[in-house]
């Protein structure tokens, strides 16, 4: 094969420059052996860049030489050979990648221009094609031309215009503006007006209708132009949209294309979508619905004639997508999903793709296929070979216009305030139906109906995209309590429409095959799941989304697997601690499984042995249930024990330890789902605490970073957890929580493992900012009783992190100083308060603004430290720390009170404590009696100027505080 890579190689590079050479030689002369030889030329060359991918490419010399020769060879007045040199240009740019330099880009767009004004009509499109492909990422370098091309008698305006007649041409010409509006980053971007008469042609584009002498296919390609021309616009970051009229004649339009020839629907949406809180007018056409059905049974029968004698488990369920079905049909179909989503889909325990909602499934009978899904023998089709493919054809070109236009939507949703894009909710995701009325049409109706994986996974990306960031929409849904009314209040209206979402969901997670359309249906789950109240909704939706999502776990696919953790954490974590999920958590391992154990994986069967594994099995004196919680199971398994069965291949993306353990992204999942389950949840996982404990600290120990980030992520929660619970207004019991001495084990076991390793020799900073944040977190009782050395420890390791030149690590030391600086056990030493105190100073002086805020809330806490010193311990504490570094603790508290608002506030709280901590013979001194005077001037300043409440109540409060004067 090597070989044979060097002749193919000198004929792709050396092809063209033969052709060069013959160009070159060719004069300029109007005789017909000239032409002929060009004609040759063209043709040759056109026939080599339509042929197979040669081993290496042309360099761009000399590709933009032989176009550049060409076109000065080739005069106005000869049209075919004018049409042949520009799709020459369209051929090869668009082949080979070639960014065209400034000089040739100039001199062949001038041609091209020149070309349009002269030639004639039949020759327009291909000019307008290597126009096309001239200006693709090249708009900045075309500034002076646009006034011909986008002006008000520019020529794309007249080619693209609505009364054009050649929609080819008109095509070609929104092509070339599609291709203009592209963005360069570092590049100017087109002036606003150029963007307004753009957009302007673009909507008009899509706001047309098909006539009857224009095909499927051209329609789709001229729509598909307009989208990423929109697209472009949006993608820029330079067009915002504003204006209501604007936003709502995109909407429109987009919604309108995104159900463009999905089978057996066709819908009328009007001109403009308005803000409005119930769903919008979209008239379905029972007529062309009826005519519809026949063609669709007619395509259905077209596909099975392909896969017939290879069906198999969820194939099914791609042929079934052609099916849609009048309205009749259509809430037929949904009563039998929800009675399939209520009862057999939630104990379902197949971890593989299931079948379509009207198939098989849990061992019940088969329902009765709609009309539209009957299985067509080939004889039955009335389509021959040819017919077919053109259908198909036409199927995937309409499949590509829903894709686009639900990309565009994408970017509009970026480009639309949040507040504003939500006017719009009920036009895109749906409502409960009515009572004896179809539901509207919304992103669920592509998610669940279109034939295309490709499109429903797009769909489903932009009902991700729609859902995040909604939860303060959301937060207003209720319907915990049945309103008895006259009217229905926008709370249950929201409420109905999450429901509805949850419903719809759920039964396109059952009907799915597809494992990329799968992930986006977990993600959009989760999305949704972060963002509703369920404190408000009446119980039960994340029991069916809980019961429903664990088959998925144990998925062929990574990215389905990662999703199904992803949204179990969004479970976790949602307004935490829910009753429900409390619930769901105590469920044993094996609820919702299959009994006979033939799809239940080993970790679910084995539920005691990661706790074998660990070294702490059995030394747990809290009360242990006799099951562990279900998903902490998982999740440990899935971190520490070896992968069950050899690497497949949907796991080769992600190598992890030599394929021992399960894939790197699967267990970093499961190591947050960990920690977000330990921090909603502690009270459960509070029975394992040494054994995730030892999961913390073997993550620590391993070699890959992001395993021991998360790692020590999952000790922070701990910590915290153990903290939460010790507070003296805990709401936990004394006898509940975790023993002193247990925690007192902990420490000493991470002490003794990586995490002073890490603190001290991790290249990486953010590592080492999450393990100074871990330490941060360890229980002030249980500091105490830790051996001298391993309190030396924690203390040198902090200071030693203060001087860090990575503001993320010197930043968590300060604060951890802070922490630190409250245990009774060394606030009463004078020697670590001095330390804390100059460390502290010297990251409050540091040129990162978060250095500095953790700065001066350790400050604070440190003056609150002086002042509880000076209480109990009375003048020998006052007399034992120096003068001077009480001045310098005055002078840059003063100072950072001048700082921006996060400084200022715990500034202040210093300034406060340290004038009531000093002694009267210190406030006589000269040196002191000037740094008084400044840090009053201070307090002062804060009360009368514009800062934070915060700021002004602590002004006032530290202004009394009483020192001799």
């Amino acid at each position: 094969m090597a070989a044979a890579a060097g002749p193919a190689e000198l004929s792709a590079a050396g092809s063209l420059r033969r052709c060069l050479a013959r160009l070159a030689a060719l004069q300029p002369r109007p005789d017909s052996a000239r032409r002929t030889e060009l004609h040759l030329l063209f043709d040759q060359l056109i026939s080599e860049s339509c042929g197979p991918e040669p081993a290496a490419a042309p360099g761009p010399q000399d590709v933009c030489a032989v176009l550049v020769q060409g076109c000065q060879l080739v005069p106005l007045d000869q049209e075919h050979l004018v049409s042949k040199v520009c799709q020459l240009i369209h051929h090869l740019l668009n082949r080979y990648q070639v960014m065209v330099d400034e000089q040739n880009l100039n001199f062949l767009l001038s041609y091209c221009i020149s070309a349009l004004r002269q030639c004639s009509s039949w020759t327009h499109v291909e000019i307008l094609q290597a126009l096309a492909a001239l200006v693709y990422n090249n708009g900045p370098k075309c500034q002076k031309y646009l006034p011909e091309l986008l002006g008000k008698a520019g020529l794309l305006l007249q080619f693209s215009d609505p009364g054009q007649p050649d929609v080819e041409l008109r095509r070609a010409a929104v092509r070339s503006m599609a291709n203009l509006c592209l963005s360069v980053p570092g590049q100017p971007y087109l002036d606003e007006s150029y963007r307004s008469v753009c957009f302007q042609t673009f909507l008009s584009v899509l706001q047309s209708s098909k006539t009857s002498d224009v095909d499927d296919i051209t329609f789709c390609m001229l729509l598909q132009s307009a989208l990423k021309g929109v697209q472009s616009l949006l993608n820029g970051g330079k067009m915002k949209l504003m204006q209501t009229d604007q936003i709502g004649a995109l909407l429109a339009v987009l919604k309108k294309c995104m159900f463009h020839g999905l089978p057996g629907l066709s819908i009328e949406v009007p001109t403009a979508l308005y803000p409005a809180p119930l769903p919008q007018y979209d008239k379905r056409s029972p007529v062309k619905q009826e005519q519809s059905e026949p063609a669709t049974s007619k395509q259905t029968g077209s596909r099975r004639k392909k896969c017939k004698g290879k069906q198999k488990k969820g194939e099914f369920g791609e042929e079934g997508r052609e099916d849609s079905g009048d309205a009749g049909h259509e809430s037929v179909l949904g009563a039998d999903m929800l009675k399939l989503h209520l009862g057999d889909v939630q104990g379902s325990p197949c971890p593989e793709p299931q079948p379509p909602v009207w198939g098989v499934c849990a061992g019940k009978e088969p329902l009765p296929l709609p009309t539209g899904c009957r299985c067509i023998s080939s004889s039955e089709s009335e389509y021959s070979d040819t017919e077919g493919g053109i259908q198909s054809k036409v199927r995937s070109y309409q499949a590509n216009v829903r894709q686009g236009a639900l990309a565009c939507f994408l970017s509009t949703i970026k480009s639309i305030e949040k507040r504003v894009l939500y006017g719009y909710w009920s036009a895109f995701v749906p409502d409960a139906p009515g009572i004896g009325s179809p539901q509207s049409v919304s992103l669920m109706t592509i998610a669940l109906k279109d034939p295309s994986p490709k499109t429903r996974a797009c769909a489903l990306q932009v009902l991700s995209a729609f859902l995040e960031g909604s939860k303060q929409f959301l937060s207003v849904a209720e319907d915990a309590n049945d309103h008895k009314r006259a009217f229905t209040p926008f709370s249950v209206t929201i409420a109905s429409s999450i429901r509805e979402l949850h419903r719809c969901l759920l039964l396109a997670l059952v009907a799915e095959s597809s494992s990329q359309t799968l992930t986006q249906i977990l993600k959009c789950l989760a999305n949704l799941v972060s963002n509703a109240p369920y404190s408000r909704l009446k119980p039960g939706l994340l029991t069916r989304v809980w019961n429903q999502i664990k088959p998925y776990i144990s998925h062929k696919d990574v990215n389905v697997r990662v999703s199904s953790l992803t949204l179990l954490g969004a479970i976790v974590s949602v307004q935490a601690p829910l009753p429900e999920v409390q619930l769901l958590l105590q469920q044993p391992s094996s609820s919702g499984l299959n009994s006979s154990g033939s799809t239940t994986p080993r970790r679910f069967s084995c539920c005691e042995q990661w706790r074998k594994a660990l070294p702490w099995a059995g030394q747990n004196p809290l009360d242990s249930p006799a099951e562990p919680c279900w998903l902490l199971h998982l999740c440990v398994s899935i971190i520490i024990l070896p992968r069950e069965d050899p690497c497949p291949d949907s796991d080769a993306a992600f190598p992890s330890l030599g394929s021992v353990y399960e894939p790197c992204p699967l267990r970093l999942e499961a190591l947050q789902v960990l920690a977000l389950l330990v921090k909603g949840y502690f009270p459960m996982a509070q029975s394992y605490f040494l054994e995730l404990g030892e999961v913390a600290c073997r993550c620590m120990e391993e070699m890959d970073p992001s395993i021991q980030l998360h790692g020590a992520k999952l000790l922070e929660e701990l910590g915290t957890g153990v903290l939460q619970q010790h507070k003296p207004d805990s709401p936990t019991a004394p006898e509940q929580r975790v023993p002193v001495s247990m925690v007192v084990t902990f420490w000493t076991m991470m002490l003794n493992g990586p995490l002073p390793g890490i603190l001290q020799n991790s290249p990486h900073a953010t590592l080492q900012t999450s393990a100074c944040d871990a330490l941060s977190s360890i229980l002030p009782e249980a500091f105490s009783l830790l051996q001298g050395d391993q309190q030396i420890l924690c203390v040198t390791l902090l200071l030693g992190l203060n001087h860090s030149e990575n503001p993320l690590v010197k930043a968590a030391a300060a604060r951890a100083l802070g922490v630190y600086i409250l245990f009774p056990c060394l606030r009463q030493d004078v020697m670590f308060v001095a330390d804390t105190a100059n460390a502290i100073l010297n990251s409050l002086h540091d040129k990162s603004p978060n250095v500095r805020a953790k700065a001066a809330w350790s400050l604070g806490n440190l003056t609150d430290t002086l002042i509880i010193n000076m209480e109990t311990m009375g003048q020998s504490f006052q007399e034992e720390l120096s003068d001077l570094l009480l001045l310098k603790l005055l002078r840059s508290a003063t100072e950072a009170s001048k700082d921006r608002d996060k400084v200022k506030s715990n500034a202040v709280r210093a300034l406060g404590n340290v004038l009531h901590f000093l002694q009267p013979c210190q406030v006589g001194k000269p040196s002191f009696r000037e740094a008084i005077e400044e840090s009053l001037q201070a307090l002062v300043a804060t009360v009368g100027s514009e800062a934070t409440m915060k700021e002004r109540l602590l002004g006032p409060g530290k202004l009394s505080v009483p020192f001799p004067l």
